[in-house]
């Protein structure tokens, strides 16, 4: 199925519709503006008084619902309904025939509109010029931000980084604040700037961002450590903006390299609106409630599923008479899609093992990989699986690492019918290639590749399947594989990566098993 990108339906759409007065914060990027929306909403959140934040993501993890968010939370069914109802009315009515992906962009609208949200933030869906969301007006843009731009979506965007660049910087708006973070490619920053200053807009300086690792005044203590593998601490950070004296100190939940960046952006957002004059909303009063405190708290209370999120996974016994006690699964959920993703997924985790196995135990260490991607050429499976399995060679030789990967399908996302999941055959094809299975010590799940994958899956998540039934899903059978890896004494991790689509899958199955309360995090209301 192809995606006609036009702005013309959901303009005729919205000229139909209550007019969109919301301030506005608008992200491009390939990687990490997801992160950067999440950062800025929790920040401007905790402002003194508290600001009403309504923020736009795709796509969805567990629910459409949670692509549209007000304080940091999910809107309720009833409230999504009764928008859709009405864009979907305008729709037919007259005759427009907007995308699903327009018709959700113009639903949010239409919630944050009715909610009176003090600002919105909105995420691309892909691109810029020409995505649903850069038909909001000029007047309610406050800032425009660009994070880091790599090569995805080649057969809509354009086959180099320059091509992709100008694309997404094409949501810069005349008079306005525009934020470039800060790239791999390096010449995405002067083609990013040459398109914002073509558009009239202004780019603004980067805040400086330092990991402060050993200092002690960094919003309290750090949690104490612990010889097993565990979710590192929060990142202790000093953030230097424009528009405060000193710089703030804070701690960053969350987890890699790569997030010092996106909080550079995000930084480099709230220090526009606290200072660029087309940033300045009176009744707002912004540069009294955005305090370093609030910048603080607002860092320290992010959190993002699906992005270097840890979770302990409890599986129930699966005899029901089974008394033994469950056992506890560490979870790194990662929705690692594309070449470069999964390289600062690896980046990660070869920093943060490496630390655990330098240190005095010398437990053995049994690593899961949970996998499954997305059909999206001209990217293949070995392209974006290549940064995890070079892993085992940056990590310690003096320790025993056993390293296995599961490779399954994700449920197809609703409304979505263009995007395919890649056979596990291919999965596994592109491993052998990586790893030859010749004096391979990977251990592959399934042995072979099951072909009922999908309607095994369709009838686990069914509410009214049995319990017999729901045990045959696929995830839930490779992460019994990967508990059954590991033997007492010894350290493990999973790792499920490759598609956001199969970590929506893994927060399914936490909401099942009853252990979901914790996925929107310590920021939602």
């Amino acid at each position: 199925m192809s995606i006609d990108l036009s702005l013309d339906r959901i303009r005729r759409l919205l000229d139909v519709l209550s007019p969109y007065t919301r301030p506005t914060i608008h992200v491009a990027g390939t990687n990490g503006k997801g992160s950067v929306c999440a950062l800025v909403s929790s920040i401007i959140s905790a402002a003194s008084p508290p600001m009403v934040v309504g923020r736009f993501n795709s796509p969805h993890l567990v629910s459409v619902l949670d692509c549209i968010c007000i304080k940091n939370r999910p809107v309720s069914a009833e409230t999504y309904s009764s928008a859709r109802d009405t864009v979907e009315r305008a729709d037919r009515d007259n005759g427009i025939s907007a995308s699903n992906f327009e018709l959700l962009a113009c639903t949010a609208l239409v919630i944050f509109e009715k909610a009176a949200v003090d600002v919105v933030v909105l995420e691309v869906g892909m691109g810029g010029r020409l995505d649903a969301t850069n038909v909001v007006p000029d007047d309610c843009i406050l800032v425009s931000a660009l994070t880091s731009v790599d090569l995805d979506h080649q057969a809509f965007l354009g086959n180099t980084v320059d091509a992709i660049t100008r694309e997404k910087a094409a949501i810069a708006r005349p008079g306005k604040p525009f934020v470039i973070g800060p790239q791999v490619h390096p010449e995405v920053t002067n083609v990013a700037r040459s398109v914002v200053n073509a558009a009239g807009g202004q780019v603004v300086p980067l805040p400086i961002v330092l990991s402060a690792n050993g200092e002690d005044n960094v919003d309290g203590p750090s949690p104490s450590g612990t010889d097993c593998l565990h979710e590192p601490s929060p990142c202790p950070v000093l953030v230097s903006m424009a528009c405060f004296a000193e710089p703030v100190r804070a701690r960053l939940p969350l987890h890699g390299e790569h997030q010092l960046a996106n909080l550079r952006v995000a930084a480099g957002i709230v220090s526009a609106l606290l200072t660029h004059p087309a940033c300045q909303r009176p009744h707002l009063r912004l540069e009294d409630r955005i305090t370093p405190a609030a910048v603080a708290a607002g860092i320290a209370n992010t959190r993002w599923p699906g992005r270097l999120s840890y979770h302990t996974l409890s599986l129930p016994p699966q005899v029901p008479l089974d008394s033994s006690n469950p056992r506890q699964l560490l979870v790194l959920a990662d929705g690692a899609h594309n070449p470069a993703s999964a390289t600062a997924l690896s980046d990660y985790l070869s920093n943060t093992l490496n630390k655990h196995l330098s240190g005095p135990s010398l437990r053995p260490l049994v690593l899961t990989f949970i996998l499954a991607l997305s059909h999206s050429p001209p990217k293949t499976p070995a392209q974006t699986l290549a940064p995890l399995f070079s892993l085992r060679e940056r990590l310690p030789r003096t320790r025993e690492v056993r390293i296995g990967a599961a490779l399954l399908r994700f449920t197809p996302p609703e409304g979505m019918p263009w995007v395919r999941a890649v056979p596990p055959s291919e999965l596994r094809a592109a491993i052998n290639t990586l790893v030859p299975p010749a004096g391979s010590t990977i251990d592959l799940w399934p042995d072979r590749e099951d072909e009922d994958a999908d309607e095994v899956r369709a009838a686990a998540l069914d509410p009214a399947a049995s319990n017999e039934t729901r045990r045959s899903d696929p995830l839930e059978r490779a992460l019994r594989w990967a508990s059954g890896r590991q033997h007492d004494g010894e350290d493990a991790l999973v790792v499920l990566a490759g598609s956001l689509y199969l970590v929506a899958d893994f927060y399914r199955l936490l909401d099942r098993l009853g252990q979901g309360a914790e996925i929107w995090g310590a920021n939602a209301d």
